[in-house]
């Protein structure tokens, strides 16, 4: 029988408790120091650095984990780990429910697809990049895990949860040791990379004097954002907070019940597949959402259960606690033989994921290059919320799609990137085939991106040729019936 002043009744509490203030003093000193405030780091991150610095700190006094504490019930460090996998996927659930706004013609839905396949293609020169610095690395440290680096990817492009899952499945599945720790430090830093890159593009273009970066200012919502037309109240019998809440634990019970029947029948991918939690979960809210449209439709539903702004209020919500718990997760001593590699890997990701990404919105987003340069670099550096940030210095408004491409892009971007998240658990065991595979893959990707510059230009090429002809014929034509007038 337990005591209610028992410290495993209050530990769960107590590690929410602490997470949640981390982000409160972050949110003061980022309002209050200039410097943080100009780097554009967002509160989540320097919240996780925060609670990293404080643990570091105690373990140095102490000699302790600070979170394996008796206040945090002896395993707080695996209770920030199973934060961090679960707010994934409830934040990208959540994401999943909110409905999906005005129909779109042909020239933004092949916006929106290329920004798909960008998407897909950075995380493959991500991939590419630091599996390749992996494999030189076990030249100078033979321990060193060959496959570390494709976890660059899941760490800048898909954020702190995906670096989390692969990372364990490494540590579990194939012996790496620190996995989950190098995995979280990736991500980390690709927070960091999202602030230095993205406060210098912004200071080139100021300087230039092709934007001004604009106040930020908190702008006053408006009813309809609040609440559509035909929506259940906001307070009735039970609070629309609590609808969108119960729909979210129901969409992830499902997704439970879809990794578990799928871990029984390939019981040997069962890690992989409890890994990809996040995209089950995105399946499993569609066929609900699509399910209550269908009720709606035959009237069994009357309302609209389902609001946009909490569900995105909720999805921010799991999305950051999920970066604080990830970072402060970080085990930094087993990291002790790694920081070069770790260092040269996020500088390298830092610049391919720049210069690709500044290529791809000059070429194929003229309309607003800057700021979908600015939206997709933050994105796959850190998370959705750090492209919104960049976004928000030269686009306060959003009156360019930029901020539209990003949240429509998931499903071309789910389609084209699932073969990389399945190679990559080939990459332990063969890491030169997985290394071929994904310079193929981008092959493709580059060409199905820039199909209308390839093929416009063989087109072109195509076309002139004749024309060429033809001219040569009249040419000759008119030299003919010159010479029969000289006659």
């Amino acid at each position: 029988m337990e005591n209610f002043w028992d410290f495993n009744v209050w530990s769960a509490f107590n590690i929410l408790a602490v997470l949640l203030i981390s982000l409160l003093v972050a949110n003061v000193l980022r309002r209050s120091i200039k410097f943080l405030r100009n780097s554009l780091i967002p509160v989540s991150v320097l919240a996780g650095a925060l609670l990293l610095l404080v643990a570091s700190v105690y373990k140095l006094i102490t000699g302790e984990v600070m979170f394996d504490t008796a206040f945090f019930g002896g395993s707080g460090s695996v209770s920030l780990e199973i934060i961090t996998y679960h707010c994934l996927a409830l934040g990208f659930i959540a994401s999943t429910f909110k409905p999906s706004g005005q129909k779109l013609n042909k020239k933004r839905t092949s916006e929106i697809f290329n920004t798909g396949l960008q998407t897909v293609s950075t995380y493959l020169i991500q991939a590419i990049v630091g599996l390749g610095i992996s494999l030189l690395a076990i030249l100078a440290i033979p321990s060193f895990f060959k496959a570390a680096g494709i976890l660059l990817p899941f760490g800048y492009g898909q954020g702190t949860g995906q670096a989390l899952n692969y990372g364990g499945i490494f540590e579990t599945e194939y012996g790496f040791d620190g996995g989950k720790s190098f995995g979280l430090t990736i991500a980390a830093l690709g927070f960091i990379s999202a602030s230095i890159g993205g406060v210098i593009h912004l200071n080139i273009l100021k300087k230039k004097g092709k934007i001004k970066v604009l106040d930020k200012k908190d702008a006053a919502l408006k009813s309809e954002d609040i609440e559509s037309e035909n929506e259940i109240p906001m307070q009735e019998s039970i609070d629309k907070l609590t609808i969108q809440i119960a729909l979210i634990a129901l969409a992830y019970v499902v997704t439970f019940l879809l990794m578990f029947g799928l871990g029984k029948l390939v019981p040997g991918m069962k890690s992989v597949i409890f890994g990809f939690n996040f995209l089950l979960g995105v399946i499993s809210a569609t066929l609900i959402k699509l399910l209550m449209n269908w009720l709606k439709k035959i009237k069994v539903i009357k309302k609209d259960y389902v609001n946009s702004f909490l569900m995105t209020r909720a999805s921010n919500f799991f999305f950051d606690l999920m970066v604080v718990a990830g970072i402060a997760a970080i085990r930094l001593s087993a990291l002790k033989n790694y920081w070069g590699v770790i260092i040269i890997m996020a500088f390298a990701g830092l610049l391919v994921t720049y210069f690709y990404n500044l290529l791809v919105s000059r070429t194929l987003f003229k309309d607003y290059p800057e700021e979908q340069f600015l939206m997709m670099y933050g994105m796959l550096t850190g998370t959705a919320c750090t492209g919104i940030i960049l976004l928000r210095e030269i686009d306060g408004e959003f009156k360019t799609p930029a901020a539209e491409n990003m949240v429509y892009q998931n499903f071309p971007a789910i389609v084209f990137g699932f073969p990389m998240m399945l190679l990559a658990t080939l990459a332990p065991t063969k890491p030169i085939m997985t290394l071929l595979i994904l310079v193929g893959l981008l092959a493709f990707i580059v060409i199905l991106l820039f199909r209308s510059k390839i093929f416009r230009f063989k087109k072109k090429a195509a076309t002139s040729a004749p024309d060429a002809n033809v001219v040569e014929n009249v040419t000759v034509e008119e030299s003919g019936s010159s010479g029969e007038t000289e006659e």
